[in-house]
């Protein structure tokens, strides 16, 4: 499947596969938009509801940027090169803590070695199913920051964890220079407590949740037998879960590994063409992110 083994005529693919520029813009636009707009809203109107929400919808965006990243790391998210290496680099990658050459990288042997024993990101699926204690575990680790510690440590010390490509492991420049440039703003602003209480305590803990529950969705419980239309999963998002958990089409993974280089934005077409064609009984296809915690947690 993908490049080398299409299942969809060019004819077909090569339209879906176009980049653009302006879709690029948009979404790098539209996930800062999100950040600064639901920030604002705390502010503006300080009640714990509000916090809740804003700080909710800042960790999905964050989470955001990693997804919109991940297109760039690919050269897909624009249709110019140094677009995608510059703004997935400064914009969407370094204010997270995240490096996209270093991404880049580790990502495509997953690419190459899906759900193989050569796969980086196999730990992360070869785990589940496991019990509801075990994953309650993980998720309150995740929502108490101590994953995002026990990440930044290893990254620190050099040492490859499980996850830990969520991170820079090489130059901290932008990350520094994103990072200084955000609590400035804010602190100019008179807000600067903003920096900690609604972009780092975010970052450290829902964030951490939904990226959890995102590498769940997509390799969980898949199949290792190399069969191209078993080994990832595309999972129906809700709009609930559209926002809050599967922004910009990440939910239709399936349909990434086949062909890597249709941009984020074009994949509910790409799903479409494929259930047109009749691929979707072959599928691995989840109805909700619900159902994939619930055979992700069978004991």
């Amino acid at each position: 499947m993908g490049a080398t083994s299409p299942i969809l005529s060019k004819d077909i693919v090569r339209p879906i596969a176009k980049r653009s520029d302006l879709w690029g813009a948009w979404l790098t636009f539209h996930v800062w938009a999100v950040c600064i707009g639901a920030g604002a809203m705390f502010v503006l109107l300080p009640n714990p509801l509000t916090f809740l929400l804003s700080f909710l919808l800042i960790g999905s965006r964050q989470h955001g940027m990693a997804i919109l990243m991940h297109d760039a790391a690919h050269g897909v998210l624009f249709k110019t090169k140094s677009l995608n290496e510059f703004v997935g680099t400064w914009l969407l990658a370094a204010p997270y803590g995240g490096n996209m050459q270093a991404y880049r990288h580790y990502h495509l042997k997953h690419h190459k070695h899906t759900q193989t024993e050569l796969d980086p990101d196999l730990p992360l699926s070869a785990k589940f199913p496991t019990t509801k204690a075990s994953l309650k575990r993980k998720l309150i680790r995740d929502l108490t920051g101590q994953t995002f510690w026990r990440l930044r440590l290893a990254s620190l010390k050099g040492v490859e964890l499980e996850g830990s490509d969520a991170f820079a492991k090489s130059s901290r420049t932008p990350i520094i220079v994103t990072n200084i440039v955000l609590f400035a703003a804010l602190a100019a602003l008179g807000i600067w407590w903003a920096y900690f209480a609604l972009w780092l305590f975010p970052l450290m803990t829902w964030f951490m949740a939904v990226l959890r529950i995102r590498n769940i969705a997509e390799h969980a419980m898949t199949a290792t037998d190399g069969n191209p239309f078993r080994y990832a999963r595309t999972t129906k998002a809700s709009l609930p879960a559209r926002i809050f958990l599967a922004p910009y089409w990440v939910n239709y993974h399936l349909e990434h590994h086949a062909y890597m280089y249709v941009p984020c934005y074009r994949l509910p077409r790409l799903h479409k063409a494929m259930r047109n064609a009749g691929y979707l009984p072959k599928m691995e296809y989840e109805t909700s992110y619900t159902n994939v915690l619930k055979l992700a947690s069978t004991g």
